[in-house]
């Protein structure tokens, strides 16, 4: 009898754009997903392989357990078997709050935490008494921030004013405000002399109140007449009423009202740390817990492995196997208390894979989102180097990739194509990389990295001097302007301290495209995302007499069935959710009066039903031709004015953002790993939009990673050599055919490829 092969079965996939795929998905093996942005790999993998199997899962708790977890409805597809647990790693940026570090993510802080309560010396109490939440260890000088906020008389008083030609510039205490007014009627104070004219007794009295041991009155005039009140002084007035309380519940000032007359500084009590100085006294080994967390990642697998008392032992054991992945994704420059909002992305997603490797379970199915995306070559080489252990493990590894690197050491690739959106949706190629052939990503492999022998001639520059930002040592250099630069090096080294800090703020006018995402919505299209659907409306308006608001189906022309969402969820109790499309609108989102109304032959549903190619020879009026030019420009003709944005992949979406901003007609555009999400042949469209702004007279910065951009650029700074402490250093300035002759790791990396090529 046959062996039956264990593999993933999914047949009839009709998810978005998916034309009934049928796949067979061996398991055990390293799968790369590749093809355009938009042809149809998330769908596949995220919307109908990783949507069902945590579908099924569910069903194994109790209903009243499940109704609390996340639903999922059943895919589009007729037979779906053989899946395994998911573990999903997405793209999306880490989320949390502004006070998230390293530590608390990986879920190492806890540990430290337990560690410092069980064998740190003086011994304190419990592990929660080292939160700063934690009333006993959180610092009573700052309340726990870290900074004190005191109030900054030069800010605050006017000495060249009166009082009632507003000398107090904090609103409450200025004529506006009753306390203001009681200032000018009690007696105390003359109203029209300026505060640079009052006597030393007068003034002291007026900033800080009585002397000790006096008290002072002043009678407040009231409606029932004049009613004494005591006069405690300015500076205690404000630092009680708006220091010292919970801003948030006073209507009339904000957190800023407050800070633009204060001045914040390092609390001395807990040196910033936010704790307790009792707590900052124990300590491990001469450390307490900040200076612990303080530590490079390999200094503490130092400190934890010194550890021999067998209960700290045991808990130190567990840190470190959290610790050591980190430092295995070559993270090992990082702290615990380095805050997450400050990563690189290529750090952030290092952080996220590091997160999930922990696990001894096997017979998993590991989904990677572009694990690539913000990796320098040299880091991709890790990557690869994990995601082999993963399978050795005995786990599916499914990867959504464009890296070619990555593709290069797949198992299996499944190619979706052939074009993006309603021209994608099918398998181009399923099989080895040996057998890929005349497809996007087959001409990819074979593309030959060109380096620019002819970069345009440099006239001018953007100067940086001196500056110390995070891990940038004292570092001055020369950006070239008019031309198209590229800023390298590995994560960590200091790339977005330069660019998206010091440059910004020394060129404010500088036009930025980040790697945020755009707040995605099932109600926001692409027309309404790039601000051309308020146009849409008025045309309608102008042509029927009909108010604007009755051609949004945000308002007054939604379908009243729907309520303009296109569709029906009925609330079916405890079994799984089910998404009906409209039967009154037919998923159109409008109600049937608005349908009735038409411009040039079209009533609005037909309109957004347009491509971008076709809305290009529709459309007369030059403010909405602009702006459609300016998606087909970065490759996103094939996509309809009324696409939901929710519904758009990772590379439609940086896609859609850079054109947001290509409408500006900015000088300096400073750009963000623009690659990321985009396979190669979008590159080269994305690489055209560049050279073709630079041609019309702007600076276009890139900080990249990618070998095609950095090739294709007149100038290129590289920083480094390495993360954290052993980055923030300008190793290389010059073209990128400078870097051929270069030892720097992204020259090894661009040698590599002239050398090799992709065969």
């Amino acid at each position: 009898m046959s062996e039956i092969k264990d593999e993933i079965i999914l047949r009839g996939l009709k998810e978005n754009n998916l034309k009934n795929v049928d796949l067979n998905i061996p398991k055990e093996k390293i799968i790369v997903f590749t093809g355009l942005s938009g042809s149809g790999k998330s769908s596949v993998v995220f919307d109908t392989l990783a949507t069902e199997s945590r579908r099924q899962m569910t069903l194994n708790y109790p209903l009243y357990v499940r109704n609390q977890m996340p639903r999922y409805e059943r895919p589009q597809a007729d037979l779906m078997q053989n899946l395994s647990p998911v573990v999903v790693v997405e793209q999306r940026p880490i989320g949390g709050n502004p006070r998230s570090t390293v530590g608390t993510y990986m879920d190492i802080n806890p540990l430290i935490r337990l560690l410092f309560s069980r064998i740190g010396k003086p011994s304190i109490g419990s592990a929660t008494d080292f939160l700063i939440q934690n009333s006993f260890g959180r610092c009573p000088e700052c309340g726990g921030f870290g900074e004190v906020v005191t109030p900054d008389l030069n800010k605050m008083i006017d000495y060249e004013k009166s009082l009632r030609d507003y000398a107090v510039k904090f609103k409450p205490l200025s004529p506006s405000g009753w306390q203001g007014r009681w200032m000018m009627t009690g007696g105390l104070f003359d109203p029209d002399k300026p505060i640079k004219d009052y006597s030393e007794e007068k003034l002291y009295l007026l900033l800080y109140g009585p002397r000790e041991g006096e008290r002072v009155y002043a009678p407040f005039h009231t409606k029932h007449g004049p009613q004494n009140h005591e006069w405690d002084g300015l500076l205690p007035r404000f630092t009680r009423l708006y220091i010292n309380r919970d801003i948030s519940k006073l209507k009339e000032v904000s957190q800023d009202d407050v800070l633009a007359v204060s001045t914040e500084f390092l609390c001395p009590t807990c040196q910033g740390s936010g704790l307790n100085p009792k707590v900052l006294e124990c300590r491990i080994n001469g450390l307490n817990i900040v200076e612990y967390d303080g530590l490079e990642l390999p200094e503490i697998l130092e400190e934890l492995n010194n550890i021999k008392e067998p209960m700290g032992e045991s808990i130190a054991q567990q840190a470190i196997l959290h610790v050591k992945q980190l430092v295995d994704m070559g993270l090992g420059y990082l702290s615990l208390s380095r805050k997450i909002g400050t990563l690189s992305g290529g750090e952030a997603q290092r952080v996220k894979i590091a997160r999930h490797l922990g696990s001894s379970l096997n017979n998993i199915t590991y989904i990677f989102d572009e694990p690539s995306a913000g990796l320098h070559p040299e880091e991709v080489d890790m990557l690869i180097q994990m995601l082999r252990r993963l399978k050795d493990q005995h786990n599916t590894v499914i990867v959504i990739e464009h890296n070619l690197s990555v593709i290069k050491v797949a198992d299996e690739i499944i190619e979706m194509g052939p074009g993006a959106g309603v021209n994608g949706g099918e398998v181009v190629y399923q099989g080895k990389l040996e057998g890929l052939d005349n497809s996007p990503t087959a001409t990819a492999l074979n593309h030959k990295l060109k380096i620019n022998k002819n970069p345009r001639a440099i006239k001018s520059y953007f100067t940086i001097n001196r500056v110390s930002n995070n891990n940038l040592k004292n570092i001055s250099v020369n950006i070239p302007k008019n031309v198209l630069v590229s800023i390298c090096g590995v994560s960590g080294s200091g790339k977005s301290s330069l660019m998206l800090e010091v440059f910004t703020e020394l060129y404010p006018e500088t036009i930025m495209v980040g790697q945020g995402g755009i707040g995605i919505s099932n109600r926001s299209t692409l027309a309404t995302y790039m601000g051309i659907m308020d146009d849409i409306r008025a045309i309608f308006s102008k042509e029927t007499g009909q108010p604007a608001g009755l051609f949004s189906f945000n308002s007054a022309g939604a379908c009243p069935i729907c309520k303009g969402k296109g569709v029906l969820t009925p609330d079916v109790a405890f079994a799984d959710p089910v998404t009906i499309p409209c039967e009154a609108c037919g998923g159109t989102r409008y109600s049937d009066e608005v349908l009735s109304y038409q411009y040039q032959e079209k009533n609005v549903i037909e309109i957004l039903d347009l491509t971008i190619d076709e809305a290009i020879k529709y459309f007369k009026m030059p403010k909405i031709i602009k702006r459609v030019h300016t998606l087909k420009d970065v490759g996103l003709g094939y996509l309809t004015l009324g696409q939901t944005t929710s519904s758009l992949s990772g590379g439609e979406i940086q896609r859609l953002k850079l054109a947001s901003h290509l409408q500006k007609e900015g000088q300096i555009y400073l750009l963000d790993e623009p690659s990321l999400g985009l396979h190669t042949e979008d590159n080269e469209k994305l690489l055209d939009v560049f050279q073709n702004l630079v041609n019309r007279g702007n600076s276009v910065i890139i900080i990249e990673h990618n070998l095609n951009f950095i090739a294709a650029s007149d100038w290129v700074i590289e920083l480094g050599p390495g993360g954290g402490k052993q980055g923030g250093q300008i190793i290389l300035v010059g073209t990128p055919e400078k870097m051929l002759n270069a030892e720097t790791l992204t020259a090894k990396w661009l040698k590599d490829r002239v050398r090799k090529h992709f065969t």
